[in-house]
């Protein structure tokens, strides 16, 4: 082993493990092996960036702003009216809304599918009287394997693709995948509707009006007229036993007890910290006279300390928004009767929301984006599943697959949703700005795909020209444009394809192929392909999918070339591996979105995922075998 070699190798599993441990965002982890590639002198200074020039990078950008255009004009919506049927039993229902997020996925932002069907599976649930883990599994693996079946259906495909352009055999057609993909995704779907999702662990019953997300943690203000003013902490959790709710921290002038002691008397202006099923909620308000503390007015509910700390982290974040907050702040009084004039729904909703994978309020608190004060909104709960010690409730950073009880006008949690990136765990209007923009996006979306399977022009040049037209017709603006790319998806993927190609460089690639090929495969080009999808569904379990692709690429080139056999039946593996994140909660995006509407544990996945995975590699390395031989 070399020194190089050694590096790479060394910053690799480096990487890997940070990817892993998820402290990081992955972008940011993959920048950081960026760079120290170029500092150890990997890769050349004026080389660097280059990745973000790459075909692939640039069509994966496109494909996110055509899914928006899709998303925004309602044509999916449409098509799931038309297609889920209006009275069907629960096998039927699953298999239609299963069926459709696969479909989707194979010519959209997979990620996108899911999230537009989830209020949609969430309904289903309540009507066939099933939990909604039972259906959301289900629609998350479908969408997952949907993917598989085109050159554009996911990131590792558009990667692989790369991969093979840059050994001289040119790039994958658009659709190369689908002979293997779509016989993985019906053989896979067939399984989830007659018995995968009955493997779906149900952790409570749901009845039909009730939307199980688990254990809600919130906070509540003892007023002067409430039950629970001048009694004990005994007394006070004897109460609310009846809802069953539990105590689990008590806040005093600004300090936290975590444990505090069961005689301690409770004075007005406690705040105490409880946990409580959703429908548990109002009966503990009402029966104790209890108030949420984001329900309660600034100048009650928290001390200027706080407000303070809120006006600043709010001006911290966003300077263009505290341009406007001042400009606000600098008018006359006598220009009140202009605000006045700007129309706000009189109808306060209550509405749940699920924090999306890559929203922007990730990492950030209720605090940090003053939600009451520059939206309106009131945050009364977080449901996290697995992690119930959470310190308060305003200064609590949002995680992915959070689920959020907002409390605001209809118009102040649409506009929040939108820009932060959460799902509404509810019907959600269908907004389609002009008549026939949903054909328009649609027919631009077949025009882009055609053009790029019948090769008259490069794939990432023909959906480039269809973003434009999109742009140039008004179908979507410019500013939705850029909202709509998933930024750090795109900076995974331009900053790791150099470190992959440093691995090919250096032959750490080789290295490591051959020690897979000495140690396990023995030689045996067939032990090898098992080898390289086996390996590579067990890195997608934990890695990002991009990731785990960039990685894997250059090591199936390797082992091809050592076994001097076909490299296309490598690749392929790699992307069908690469999809397939099934086993655990972080593996894929999709899984990461339901964790928290599901009630979902960590260990849940592998129930209906093992089984996937064990029917997956069954079919794929047969199919592999005869559509790519070696």
């Amino acid at each position: 082993m070399t020194q190089d070699q050694f590096i790479v190798i060394a910053l690799l599993v480096a990487a890997m493990g940070m990817f892993i441990w998820g402290k990081w965002r992955h972008d940011m982890v993959a920048v950081g092996a960026l760079l120290a590639c170029v500092f150890a002198g990997l890769i050349p200074g004026g080389d660097a960036f280059h990745g973000f020039g790459h075909p692939a990078v640039i069509t994966v950008v496109c494909v996110l702003v055509l899914s928006h255009g899709l998303q925004t004009t309602g044509a999916v919506d449409e098509l799931a009216r038309r297609v889920l049927p209006a009275s069907a039993g629960p096998t039927l229902s699953i298999a239609a809304l299963t069926g459709l997020g696969a479909l989707l996925s194979a010519f959209m932002n997979n990620v996108g599918a899911m999230a537009l069907l989830m209020p949609v599976a969430v309904k289903v649930a309540a009507k066939q009287g099933l939990t909604p883990g039972k259906v959301l599994m289900p629609l998350a693996f479908g969408s997952i394997l949907g993917g598989t079946t085109t050159l554009i259906g996911t990131p590792p495909n558009l990667i692989v693709s790369g991969f093979r352009a840059e050994v001289g055999m040119g790039n994958f057609a658009m659709f190369d995948f689908t002979p293997v993909g779509l016989t993985v995704t019906l053989v896979g779907l067939v399984f989830i509707v007659l018995v995968g999702w009955h493997l779906v662990p149900v952790r409570k019953q749901s009845d039909t009006d009730d939307f199980d997300t688990a254990v809600y943690t919130t906070e509540v203000r003892i007023t002067r007229d409430s039950k629970a003013e001048g009694k004990t902490l005994r007394e006070v959790e004897q109460m609310l036993d009846e809802g069953e709710a539990l105590v689990v921290a008590l806040v005093r002038n600004g300090v936290r007890l975590s444990a505090p002691y069961p005689g301690r008397l409770i004075l007005d202006g406690d705040i105490l910290i409880i946990q409580a099923e959703p429908k548990s909620l109002a009966t503990v308000l009402s029966g104790m006279g209890l108030s949420l503390e984001e329900d309660v007015p600034p100048e009650q509910g928290t001390n200027k300390e706080e407000d303070e700390a809120e006006k600043g982290s709010s001006e911290e974040i966003d300077q263009h928004d505290k341009g406007e907050q001042q400009g606000e702040e600098e008018q006359p009084a006598d220009n009140e009767d202009k605000k006045e004039e700007k129309p706000v729904s009189s109808e306060i909703l209550v509405q749940e929301m699920v924090a999306l994978p890559s929203a922007i309020l990730i990492g950030r608190s209720a605090r940090d984006m003053a939600l009451r004060t520059r939206f309106g909104i009131n945050l009364l709960a977080i449901s996290r599943r697995g992690h119930r010690s959470i310190k308060r409730l305003r200064s609590t950073p949002i995680e992915a697959g959070d689920v959020l009880l907002m409390q605001g006008s209809i118009e102040a949690l649409s506009g929040f949703a939108t820009e932060f990136g959460c799902v509404p765990l509810a019907t959600r209007d269908i907004r389609v700005p002009k008549a026939g923009e949903a054909l328009k996006a649609t027919l631009i979306m077949v025009v882009a795909v055609a053009a790029a399977a019948l090769s008259l022009v490069p794939v990432a040049v023909s959906f480039a020209t269809e973003v434009l037209a999109l742009m140039a017709l008004r179908i979507v603006s410019l500013r939705s444009v850029y909202q709509a790319v998933d930024w750090p998806v795109i900076v995974l993927l331009g900053a790791m394809l150099p470190v992959a190609g440093a691995m090919a460089s250096t032959g750490a690639a080789d290295l490591i192929a051959g020690f897979l090929l000495d140690t396990v495969a023995q030689g045996h080009a067939v032990l090898g392909l098992a080898v390289i999808l086996v390996a590579t569904m067990l890195m997608t379990d934990f890695m990002n999918n991009a990731a785990t692709a960039a990685v894997m690429c250059p090591i199936a080139l390797s082992t091809a070339a050592q076994l001097q056999v076909n490299p296309d039946s490598f690749l392929m593996a790699v992307a069908i591996g690469a999809s397939c994140a099934f086993l655990t909660p972080i593996g894929h995006q999709n899984n990461t979105l339901i964790l928290g509407p599901g009630g979902f544990r960590f260990s849940d996945y592998w129930r209906m995922g093992l089984p996937m995975d064990v029917l997956i590699i069954c079919i794929t390395l047969p199919m592999l075998l005869w559509i790519w031989p070696l």
